[in-house]
């Protein structure tokens, strides 16, 4: 455990550097270091594009699993900004004292049922399509995130329990690191289908391969995504932060089929 600290000690040094005052290195990056969930791949990456384009300053966005992005936070990981896909990372990082505050709601989730080109799949709300592929011994492989570190991985394994699904599905189930791992494998042929984030399925690069189903929120707990500002955070991190709660950046979630806190309460 030991050469584990010392390894993350390394790499803070060398990564960040350590001043004379000994004031926290994380605020000394002109270009922080950003960790968000992978649902937010293509969302992410057009607000940062703009941000640039608006501030001059830019953000080194690093996509994975919220819940391995927790894990590296809580033992030291140089982030200053962690965007979650389920809010309670973000809460479990503030009791822990990693974050300045319990940070803020930016995000509702979806997740759609999605079949590659040429699947037998035949994708709709209900699953039925789903229900009868699986009568047929048409599906080999299906895939999702991870349910046990993803949160579209649990919201999937959630629906499916609910459309009474998930049992019929082990042994056919192909678990990705995070869900844009999960989609890659959907959408390339590899599996027959699977259930990934909305946001993926709008991206060009997805869409073109595929045809998709939204399935109803019903199915699965909300998805819940905060965001929260490690503490040490610099001047930069603390800008982007301020910017994803502007209406240019929000404007862009929704484009991805992200539903804003106050849509979800109506």
């Amino acid at each position: 455990m030991k050469y584990k600290y010392l390894f993350l000690l390394i790499y803070f040094i060398s990564l960040f550097g350590v001043n004379a005052s000994g004031r926290n290195a994380l605020a000394q990056t002109d270009n922080p270091p950003i960790a968000a969930a992978s649902d937010l791949k293509f969302a992410l990456e057009d607000i940062a594009a703009r941000f640039r384009g608006d501030t001059n300053k830019d953000v080194r966005l690093s996509f994975g699993s919220s819940g391995n992005y927790f894990r590296q936070i809580a033992e030291g990981a140089p982030f200053q900004m962690f965007l979650s896909a389920d809010e309670g990372f973000a809460f479990r990082l503030h009791q822990a004292g990693k974050t300045e505050d319990r940070g803020v709601l930016y995000a509702i989730g979806r997740i759609v049922l999605f079949a590659p080109t040429g699947s037998p799949l035949n994708v709709d709300a209900k699953a039925e399509g789903l229900k009868a592929a699986l009568a047929g011994n048409r599906i080999r492989r299906f895939a999702i995130a991870n349910p046990e570190h993803a949160p579209y991985g649990r919201a999937a394994e959630e629906a499916l329990r609910k459309l009474g699904l998930w049992d019929e599905l082990q042994g056919k189930l192909v678990l990705g690191e995070n869900v844009s791992q999960a989609a890659q494998f959907a959408s390339s042929g590899s599996a027959q289908g699977g259930i990934f984030a909305y946001s993926l399925a709008l991206s060009p690069n997805v869409a073109k391969l595929g045809r998709y189903s939204l399935l109803p929120a019903e199915l699965h707990k909300p998805l819940r995504q905060q965001m929260v500002l490690v503490k040490g955070a610099g001047e930069t991190a603390r800008e982007f932060y301020a910017y994803l709660q502007q209406p240019a950046a929000r404007k862009i979630l929704t484009q991805y089929g992200f539903e804003l806190p106050e849509e979800s309460a109506k």
